[in-house]
């Protein structure tokens, strides 16, 4: 008697999508080769057809999966499950690996598996073996051709990233579609994204991203460590990782991060190329990239943006900043060893689960950062960190809790040359209040493809608020657990000050006008005072560096007792049109020194160029599989022409990403464009428009169109 023999094997992908909720990846979805893709936690029903009836007395037919270039069973890569025919019901244990028979049609067998809520992540291997009972003189074995896609599953309670609410699921899983915050605290700009975790290619790029992170395969079941890995393998800088950064404005070799429209693009480009990191992100393009790849794998995620960022490189909990006697910034400090900045905004994402390797409570949102700052264990990534540990100043707890607390609770401590000093410098002020100004993130309930009505503040999730008890409490708990920062939380301060100074915000100037520095200066003193002052607008990077000086006015003037004063300096856009660069970003100082009473006073504030936005005219609905006629239209604010232009449009189920090159566009002028789509899936789509040139970039736009 031979063996039996299997011919086919059928995991029936659309069918079990269902109990795994993930009916909309395309690739269960695939009219030619459907992909088994099913989340920890659930069952699975799979066909096996023999040749020839099964015989359990003398047949001895072994299902086996594997996971990884070299399953253990020690390791639980490794999993081997015996076909009996009695067992018609699945054990009672879910914490394991187990198959029952649910049916018998002739030579065909119809199984059903459960998936333990531990299983590793990633794409797991079927094979079966069969040979005749006692005997070892022939065994068959046979490879399923299926690559099985096994998920982490929110909606599982002993799931380490288990969701209770249904619309958070909604959002932070199912949803395509979203928007992360650029701009400044004081103007919020919604940029919208297509994450896109159920493209073809998303699960499949996530899996070879996870490979290139080095994380152990038996590690894989861990969110913990998976996130880990994630935040390590989205930039490039150790690992090859999915993309590299670049600050500089310069992105003539690659594609300028304001020219991405969605995540789909940038995975594509990085499989075609065989893993080669694509150029180029910044930290909003890390952070979009990172929504993908957790939300294809069954993490909920979401994009976090963090106003007024500090960037502390020496772990002070401090933001330093020094300037010469006549008022420049000195970039690097006076040893150059100094490169502490202040982003403009920052943006980072959230993950959701628990922490067993924490004290009960710091499970739920936990901070990871893929934007390649400082290195942490010699590898440039960032958390897990527990928001909760972050918001009381825990700085113990894994993963690098102090970075995080220092980015949105750091002080920045402004220091000037000062000749008396015995090393140099003296102390010009403490602002207590300028990190961490705004935390934002998209709501839950609410999608806006034109306002920010979906705007969600979340700063009491990460701080205290600014100045109360709470606050300044977790500080001093933070700088307890960090030496460094201790000396610089013990200013002496016996300077007499009785000179007012208030440099007036600006919220932001639409591109192309004019703009005007104003410090309003009041001397409450019984004495006239002397007073120098200097005041310098100067183009910036969003993360804080310093481009290119727009102007600068110094001067010296008295104000007699009781009086008030204003200082303006004014600013025109030929001054600065020239200068900018990413964002359209401009910083103010102004720095002052009472001669009286050696009074220092300095304050910092920055604004951003409101750019124009793509109007969009389609008809509210489209029928699937028709033409759909969509009209895009901008003006060029400004009075130069735009060169090096081109757009990218981009929607899920209706465009797949599409570059295109555009002529030059005259000053003042109308652009109008017309583009024409095919709908590939029903429901609510989104489609974004998005603009550059060599003189501005990031003018976008998007409209909801709904699909029949």
């Amino acid at each position: 008697m031979e063996p039996i023999e299997v011919q086919l094997t059928e995991f029936y992908p659309k069918n079990n999508s269902t109990e795994s909720h993930t009916e909309e990846y395309d690739l269960v979805n695939s009219p030619e080769f459907p992909t088994p893709i099913f989340r920890r936690g659930c069952n699975f029903f799979f066909a096996i057809r023999f040749n020839r009836d099964f015989d359990e007395l003398n047949d001895a037919v072994r299902v086996r999966f594997g996971f990884g270039p070299k399953p253990s069973a020690i390791k639980g890569t490794r999993i081997i499950l015996p076909l009996l025919a009695r067992q018609k019901v699945l054990p009672k244990d879910t914490n394991r690996w187990s198959l029952c028979v649910n049916r018998i049609e002739g030579s065909t067998i119809v199984l059903q598996v459960h998936i333990p809520c531990s299983a590793q992540v990633g794409i797991w291997k079927c094979s079966i073996q069969t040979n005749i009972c006692g005997r070892r003189d022939a065994r068959y074995d046979y490879k399923a051709k299926d690559d099985i896609y096994i998920l982490f599953n929110p909606w599982c309670k002993d799931d380490g990233v288990y969701m209770d609410s249904e619309d958070e699921k909604k959002e932070y899983i199912l949803n395509e579609n979203g928007k992360i915050w650029c701009g400044t605290f004081k103007k919020p700009i919604g940029r919208q994204w297509i994450f896109g975790q159920f493209d073809d290619i998303a699960l499949p790029a996530a899996i070879l991203l996870l490979d290139k992170s080095g994380l152990a395969p038996a590690d894989r079941g861990s969110p913990v460590l998976v996130a880990r890995a994630i935040s390590a393998v989205i930039n490039s800088v150790d690992d090859g990782g999915l993309l590299e950064g670049k600050w500089d404005g310069d992105y003539s070799d690659g594609i300028s991060p304001h020219a991405w429209t969605g995540s789909i693009a940038i995975l594509d480009q990085y499989l075609r190329t065989n893993g080669s990191p694509v150029k180029y992100g910044q930290c909003w393009v890390f952070s979009a990239a990172t929504v993908t790849v957790c939300r294809a794998l069954g993490i909920p995620c979401r994009s976090v943006t963090n106003y007024v960022s500090a960037h502390d490189t020496n772990c002070s909990l401090t933001v330093d900043k020094f300037f010469d006697l006549f008022g420049n910034k000195i970039d690097d400090g006076p040893e150059g060893d100094c490169s502490d900045t202040c982003w403009n905004f920052h943006v980072w994402n959230d993950v959701w689960m628990t922490r067993p390797d924490l004290p009960h409570g710091y499970g739920g949102w936990q901070i990871i950062d893929a934007t390649p700052q400082e290195q942490s264990d010699k590898i440039f990534r960032c958390g897990p960190a527990s928001v909760e540990a972050v918001r009381k100043g825990v700085v113990g707890y894994l993963y690098d809790t102090p970075f995080v607390f220092s980015e949105v609770n750091a002080d920045v401590v402004h220091f000037k040359e000062d000749e008396n000093s015995d090393w140099g410098f003296s102390r010009l002020s403490v602002n207590k209040y300028h990190v961490g100004r705004k935390i934002l993130t998209k709501r839950i309930d609410v999608t806006d493809e034109k306002g920010n009505s979906d705007m969600w503040n979340v700063t009491s999730f990460y701080k205290n608020p600014e100045g109360s008890e709470a606050e300044r409490l977790s500080v001093y708990n933070a700088v307890k657990g960090v030496p460094k920062a201790q000396h610089l939380y013990d200013f002496p301060d016996n300077i007499k000050e009785d000179v007012f100074f208030d440099l007036v915000d600006i919220d932001a100037v639409p591109f192309g006008e004019s703009f005007e520095l104003v410090v309003n200066i009041e001397n409450k003193a019984d004495a006239p005072r002397k007073i120098t002052t200097v005041m310098s607008a100067t183009s910036i990077y969003y993360t804080g560096v310093s481009a290119e000086t727009i102007k600068k006015s110094q001067g010296t003037f008295s104000v007699n007792p009781g009086q008030k004063e204003v200082i303006r300096m004014s600013v025109t856009a030929e001054e600065y049109l020239n200068k900018l660069v990413d964002h359209g970003l401009i910083k103010i100082y102004a720095i002052t020194t009472v001669e009286e009473t050696k009074q220092t006073w300095s304050e910092e504030d920055d604004f951003t160029l409101i750019k124009p936005e793509i109007v969009i005219q389609a008809a509210d609905t489209c029928i699937k599989g028709e033409d759909c006629v969509v009209n895009f239209s901008f003006q060029n604010p400004l009075t130069v022409p735009l060169t090096e232009c081109s757009y990218t449009l981009e929607g899920p189920g209706l465009q797949r990403p599409k570059s295109i090159k555009y002529g030059d566009i005259q000053p003042k002028e109308v652009v109008n464009l017309t583009e024409t789509f095919q709908a590939k899936r029903t429901g609510e789509r989104l489609i974004v428009a998005n603009f550059t040139s060599k003189q501005i970039q990031g003018i976008s736009g998007s409209r909801k169109i709904i699909v029949q």
